[in-house]
């Protein structure tokens, strides 16, 4: 076969003119008393091997080096954030035992190679999914009746998880998008400037608060339009429970200067998201979970809104800067209820600027963008 080395075995025998003669194999090897040797694997095949080994044993390493003992502790309400692997940490909680979670909501990592601390972010393909349907279970199996999960994932592994909570007999409520204006930067394709934001319960009845996250209409905010003023929905004048894409002021990636930003976390959610989620999907006093806490985004409106709280951590250093979060108190909270997120600006002509003022409409201002 073109590309083979040559052999430098001293057992090659020189045959006739002194050309070297092949060593017996197979067959023929058995044939002439020769034991058989086992085929090598190819280089390629043998150096995926040994790669995925050395990453097992460093996870494994990591995972030791921090343990599953340390815990951050707040009261009132109580909030506790576990470190260790969610897998393994989160599922031997009685709480989690018992069923007795309100409301999950998860921002896993995306397997796109970025820098968690300590979390393998570079998993093979197939141990990622492996990864993700096991932590999926333990919520699943964690969640009350009335219980809710949300996850935020991209379009990487979407599809993935939509078919593994259907297949968990969980219902989809809403299949909602975080739309955001600065994607990375691309030129060989549309670039990227949405998150998928799934929203599934156990069926039946469900925890769901539509008046505590309303936002004004776009006929409100725009038009002015009296018919809004009266609606046959039973929501106040002039107000509407959220669309399922979500954009708009405080709504953006954090990034740069902002307010919210946390050191070493570039992969942040705005708390306008996680207050729309808890808000609309939890009740006080309400158990909720993020089995990824991260920058610790989940507990800090959680506790601010007064729901118990626990969650989980790999990282130390993290755990550690989401409790001192926490302690300081959220930047934004109640920042964008009831703002609107029209995206022209009003078009409210002369004759009808005095019913602005029945909106709380400032028609010479450009509309939140």
């Amino acid at each position: 076969m073109a590309g083979r080395k040559k052999s430098t075995d001293a057992n090659v025998v020189a045959g006739a003119g002194g050309a070297a003669a092949k060593p017996a194999r197979g067959r023929a090897a058995r044939r002439a008393g020769e034991k058989s040797t086992p085929r090598e694997k190819p280089a390629n095949v043998a150096a995926m091997h040994d790669s995925k080994e050395v990453r097992q044993r460093e996870h494994r390493a990591r995972v030791e080096e921090i343990g599953h003992r340390e815990v951050y502790e707040l009261g009132d309400p109580t909030l506790r954030i576990h470190v260790g692997d969610c897998r393994e940490v989160l599922s031997k909680l009685p709480e989690f035992r018992r069923s007795e979670v309100d409301l999950v909501f998860a921002d896993p990592p995306f397997n796109w190679s970025r820098a968690y601390d300590k979390w393998d972010d570079s998993m093979p393909r197939e141990d990622y999914l492996k990864f993700t349907r096991e932590w999926l279970d333990v919520c699943v199996d964690a969640l009350r009746p009335t219980g809710a999960i949300w996850v935020n994932i991209p379009d990487d592994t979407c599809a993935e998880i939509v078919m593994h909570l259907k297949s968990r007999n969980l219902a989809m409520v809403n299949w909602c998008i975080w739309h955001y204006r600065f994607g990375q930067n691309t030129t060989d394709r549309f670039i990227n400037s949405k998150v998928h934001a799934l929203y599934f319960c156990k069926g039946g009845k469900r925890t769901w608060n539509p008046r505590e996250v309303l936002e004004m209409s776009d006929r409100a905010a725009i038009y002015a339009d009296p018919r809004t003023q009266n609606k046959a929905d039973g929501m106040p004048p002039g107000m509407r429970v959220p669309m399922d894409v979500w954009y708009g002021q405080y709504w953006g990636r954090i990034q740069g200067n902002n307010a919210e930003r946390r050191a070493n976390h570039d992969n942040q959610l705005p708390e306008v998201y996680l207050e729309r989620v808890i808000r609309a999907c939890s009740n006080e006093g309400d158990l909720v979970v993020d089995p990824f806490t991260g920058s610790g985004t989940t507990p800090v409106v959680a506790h601010a809104l007064k729901r118990r709280f626990i969650g989980s951590e790999f990282s130390v250093d993290n755990a550690r800067s989401a409790l001192a979060r926490i302690k300081a108190g959220p930047v934004r909270i109640g920042a964008a209820i009831g703002a609107s997120t029209a995206i022209f600006e009003h078009r409210i002509k002369d004759k009808r600027r005095g019913r602005a003022g029945m909106f709380g409409v400032d028609d010479a201002a450009p509309a939140t963008p």
